[in-house]
């Protein structure tokens, strides 16, 4: 549907389809995303003009969009301490521990103007397979004494879109450097150390991100290096960066 009407409606329209579950879910790399009732799930069309500072990065979308539905929740006041947090290059996950969402991004260039089609789907009431944020608020008030209350699927894809929105905009303003401090604070790999290839290969510590939104990984010896998230894996049970 969105593929249909995203190159017929104005500039200054927005679209965006919401559904209560999925029956054909789709995940990266031709995987499948399991889509019950209790996530929230959507499709959000963007136009991003190709002399930017924002097209010119278009990898740098799917980091805005995890950034922006981490923030969603920890933006509320009295929830800035739920540990959700961000996963290069694409997924939310609760601490370091479990994935509980993810985003899709696709892009078509049209003259000079890139149409990006912003697929995001994160767990906000299921207690199984996994986890769900409602779950991670429900932890938190049993530890800390707090009452907070349980976060609605509607509620939360509005404020990703509104973060998301105010995102894109500093991006455009001030490129990389305006969002990248934020991203790290919620991102769950700050030092930690991977293998590269193989569970024998050379060690490396994950640096950050470049410019482009790729994982800047620092072999010993070989100085820094960029790993593309498309020809790559990042495995987190195995601590792996592998070629995908």
């Amino acid at each position: 549907l969105i593929g249909r009407l995203m190159f017929e409606l104005p500039e200054e329209m927005g679209l965006i389809a919401i559904a209560v579950r999925q029956t054909q879910g789709k995940g990266r790399g031709g995987n499948v995303w399991l889509s019950p009732v209790g996530c929230a799930l959507s499709t959000l069309h963007i136009t991003i003009p190709l002399h930017s500072n924002l097209g010119q990065r278009v990898p740098f979308i799917q980091h805005l969009v995890s950034l922006a539905v981490v923030e969603s929740v920890r933006s509320i006041p009295g929830y800035e301490e739920i540990d959700l947090r961000v996963k290069w290059p694409n997924d939310i996950y609760y601490s370091d521990l479990m994935k509980l969402g993810g985003v899709l991004v696709t892009s078509t260039l049209i003259e000079t103007t890139f149409h990006i089609l912003i697929g995001f789907g994160f767990n906000v009431n299921n207690s199984n397979p996994t986890i769900c944020i409602n779950d991670l608020i429900t932890k938190f008030n049993k530890e800390e004494g707090t009452k907070l209350k349980a976060l609605t699927a509607d509620r939360l894809i509005a404020r990703t879109v509104t973060v998301l929105e105010r995102l894109i905009d500093i991006f455009q303003e001030k490129g990389p450097n305006g969002v990248l401090p934020h991203y790290y604070k919620y991102w769950i790999h700050s030092g930690k150390q991977v293998r590269l290839h193989s569970e024998e290969g050379p060690i490396a510590w994950i640096v950050g991100i470049d410019d482009y939104g790729f994982l800047q990984v620092h072999e010993e010896g070989k100085g820094v290096e960029s790993v593309h998230p498309d020809g790559n894996s990042f495995d987190m049970l195995r601590n792996l960066i592998v070629p995908k």
